[in-house]
């Protein structure tokens, strides 16, 4: 068997809210690993609902650039928070997800290194930067939103660049209006707990959907449901997932009296036009590989 750490059950404590003995005995009975641990107190109805946020950030920060129908964001590490916080880093940032911004073809960290910022290599200029800060910085996770046909990207970062998000909304309408609403859905995104998986329940995973089906399935059995009844209850369970992580049936976090894609078609209704999410991304610091 395993060992079974105090610091592993501490980790997994922080992650799904349950009791410290309760952790340590799902650990040993998932001989130390550490996600069917949690499923096993999912099973227990000891785990509230687990985060994608639960994993232990790094330094560094998350900026955006916006252009109309495009957004990029860019996760940009470093060594010390001090070094996160100084005006050349921070600047740093942000020219990274211009030049993303400016080139939505760009995919992922090693192309962007390759990409040019004002006549030379990225890579040339995060070198620059590396002299003259004295830490190590790593381009470590780059994404954009293109909203095709007409639209806007919103974005919203928080606490200080621990927390970033685009959203696109496609729409004939413009304006500071339509802004408005992009950056008030991506500051739902930010805020949702749990964190939106995506726009509608056409776009949640398959694996996910079987994954919680069996998890819903065993939580029924453990209630002592009979079998005849066990599917229906499974069924009931899963649209409640699904309101639970599609963000257009979630409940909006600045009025919880109605769903985003609620607000989305009152804000049709003003605007003349209809308005429908795209996508969305959502980056929190140290969340990406290599964390």
């Amino acid at each position: 068997m395993a060992e079974i750490t105090a610091q592993a059950v501490k980790a997994l404590r922080e992650r799904t809210g349950a009791g410290m003995m309760d952790c340590k005995k799902a650990l040993g009975e998932a001989d130390g690993d550490v996600e069917r641990a949690i499923e096993v107190l999912r099973e227990r109805g000891l785990a509230k609902a687990v985060k994608r946020s639960g994993r232990e950030t790094s330094e560094g920060t998350i900026a955006l650039a916006l252009a109309g129908p495009v957004g990029a964001i860019v996760e940009l590490g470093c060594e010390t928070d001090f070094v996160a916080k100084t005006p050349d880093f921070q600047a740093l940032a942000e020219s990274l997800a211009q030049v993303l911004a400016a080139d939505p073809s760009i995919e992922g960290p090693d192309a962007l290194l390759d990409a040019h910022l004002e006549g030379r290599k990225v890579s040339e200029t995060i070198a620059e930067v590396v002299g003259k800060i004295g830490e190590n910085i790593v381009p470590k996770r780059v994404a954009t939103v293109v909203v095709d046909g007409g639209g806007v990207v919103g974005g919203y970062v928080h606490a200080g660049g621990k927390l970033g998000v685009l959203v696109g909304l496609r729409t004939d309408a413009g304006g500071d209006a339509v802004t408005a609403l992009a950056k008030d859905v991506a500051m739902h995104v930010a805020a949702a707990d749990p964190s939106p998986v995506a726009v509608d329940k056409d776009g949640v995973p398959p694996e996910l959907v079987a994954k919680e089906r069996e998890l819903f399935a065993r939580q029924a059995e453990q209630e002592g449901k009979p079998e005849k009844v066990i599917e229906k209850i499974v069924e009931g369970r899963v649209r409640k997932y699904y309101s639970e992580v599609c963000l257009v049936e979630q409940a909006f976090v600045k009025d919880p009296d109605q769903t985003v894609g609620g607000l989305l078609e009152k804000a049709a209704e003003q605007l003349g036009s209809p308005v429908a999410a795209t996508a969305f991304v959502r980056f929190r610091l140290g969340e990406g590989a290599g964390a």
